[in-house]
């Protein structure tokens, strides 16, 4: 059933004397229609055998079908009257040639992995045989296609239909070997209903999971609908072709990571060149070499995991230093924590006017007695976030508890008009947050102002602390002091005692300090209260 008998007779051969110098459209025509009609002996007598598996059998058809399509192509592109009469346009009589000799490789090359799997043999060698005449005829078709280019003065820049990849098609073997599966989901694009069936196919034979689409509107539509690792886009379409379908890809911040393969029967390098520009991945010409094909998408599909987990690494950084700037600016004043970051040190910085408070819990030893750690440092924790409240709404900066004293200062790491006022104002209100406090508490409370030196102690384990001679007598004071109440120096009571109530205590020994006038503040002033 040699289905080229009936083209034998050609028509309009062209003069021997320009035979001799190129082929004849007749001499083409017939060197073209050659692997074809093997091509139609090996499948027309697989179909006839009846041993072969009725699994096989759609594919052999449409291989048939492809076949017969090839023959009808030939008969209309490569007619002296249509070549004569009309202007060709090379590039899409190449597509059109392309598309039908896809297919028979494609389905040739399932059939054989079919074949293999289920232990048929035997149909191997004639199957690998219609996929080898396939490629020999794609490069004879390509070769006839530039000298009839040449003859009819079309310029070589329009574009050479043959691409090294295909060429190198020509000569890769169908053996397969054992590798390991594929996992990924896979959006493919293409216009021909038989290519999305093959590619679709073959995919989901490594292992990845296919969607298809049969226009650019459509791809879009269901990349924006799923999520997918890898879209195989049809370079040529009607309607929105892939550079449009690529470029609203790219531009949408939603879809722009997914990476994508263009695909064509035809060979645009300069189309390709602004696909890859515009973010295209990589780029395959049909027909598709298998070995060609599993390559490029494992490798799409490993750079982009690749690029997922970048992506989480850096979050995950991201999340950790975020953290760890919080943990720092638990420890450290934000000033001086921006510092630590940008300089990995803190120079210590003297201070001329700063109000040091200290306050402590009054018979704090007796109380622990006889009670269980965790009732006390519930009891203490409470306290402690409620005066670490107080201090930053009075626009004081918590430096350190030590037991079960808490200090603070006012007009350190952010301005304050009257650090003295702002600190006993904090003080008093800590007094009263004790009052309300379960544990039954009472605390003194000391303040100085003066100058200090503040800066960052320890590399192991960073602590901000100040010194000097103010925080000593704060620290004093508080001893000093009487329960429920804030105690100052004599020297520190003229600047509050327009904004508060107190009394004079008398002259103490202080230790350091020798002997000194103290007073007493007991509560904001009626005025001031309202004011405030």
């Amino acid at each position: 059933m040699n289905s080229g008998s009936k083209h034998e007779n050609d028509r309009n051969a062209l003069p021997p004397k320009q035979a001799a110098d190129q082929p004849s459209l007749a001499l083409v025509r017939h060197e073209l229609r050659v692997p074809i009609d093997h091509i139609l002996s090996y499948c027309e007598t697989l179909q006839e055998d009846a041993s072969t598996p009725s699994a096989c059998r759609d594919e052999l058809r449409r291989i048939h079908a492809a076949a017969r399509r090839l023959l009808g192509l030939i008969a209309e592109h490569f007619d002296e009257e249509s070549i004569a009469l009309q202007q060709p346009d090379f590039r899409q009589i190449g597509h059109d040639l392309r598309t039908p000799v896809n297919h028979i490789v494609g389905y040739a090359e399932m059939l054989v992995e079919e074949a293999e799997n289920v232990g048929c043999q035997w149909v191997v060698p004639s199957l690998r045989r219609i996929a080898s005449e396939a490629r020999q005829w794609l490069a004879l078709m390509e070769r006839h296609l530039l000298s009839l280019k040449d003859k009819c003065r079309f310029s070589r820049e329009e574009g050479e239909l043959a691409t090294a990849e295909d060429s190198a098609v020509a000569h890769v073997s169908l053996e397969k070997p054992a590798e390991k599966r594929l996992s990924g989901r896979v959006l493919v694009v293409d216009d021909d209903l038989a290519n999305r069936h093959m590619l679709a196919r073959r995919l989901r034979r490594q292992g990845l999971t296919v969607s298809v689409a049969s226009s650019g509107e459509a791809a879009l539509e269901k990349a924006s609908q799923s999520s997918f690792d890898l879209i195989l886009l049809d370079m040529v379409m009607p309607g929105m072709d892939g550079d449009e379908v690529l470029s609203k890809l790219k531009s949408d911040p939603a879809l722009a990571s997914i990476p994508v393969i263009m695909i064509s029967a035809l060979d645009q390098e300069d189309r390709i060149a602004r696909c890859v520009e515009m973010g295209a991945e990589d780029y395959i010409a049909k027909p598709f070499n298998p070995v060609f094909l599993r390559a490029r998408i494992k490798a799409c599909l490993e750079q982009k995991r690749l690029r997922e987990q970048e992506t989480s690494f850096l979050r995950r950084i991201q999340e950790e230093k975020r953290k760890t700037d919080e943990l720092l600016h638990v420890i450290l004043p934000h000033e001086v924590a921006a510092e630590l970051r940008s300089t990995s040190t803190v120079r210590p910085k003297r201070f001329s006017k700063v109000g040091v408070l200290f306050c402590d819990i009054v018979g704090f030893a007796a109380y622990s007695y006889g009670k269980t750690p965790e009732e006390i440092v519930v009891h203490l924790q409470t306290l402690v976030e409620s005066f670490e409240n107080i201090a930053e709404r009075h626009g004081l900066e918590k430096i350190k508890t030590i037991g079960d004293c808490f200090m603070a200062v006012a007009g350190l790491c952010s301005p304050s008009s009257n650090p003295a006022i702002d600190a006993v104002r904090c003080g008093l209100d800590m007094i009263d947050a004790v009052r309300a406090h379960p544990a039954g508490w009472q605390v003194r409370v000391g303040v100085n102002v003066g100058a200090v030196v503040a800066g960052v102690v320890g590399r192991k384990k960073y602590q901000y602390d100040v010194w000097g001679d103010t925080v000593n007598l704060a620290a004093r004071l508080e001893q000093a002091g009487e329960p429920g109440a804030v105690c100052v120096t004599a020297a520190l009571w003229p600047e509050l005692k327009e904004c508060f109530d107190g009394y004079c205590k008398g002259r103490f020994l202080i230790k350091g300090h020798g002997e000194l006038e103290l007073y007493v503040v007991t509560r904001v002033k009626e005025a001031m209260h309202q004011a405030g």
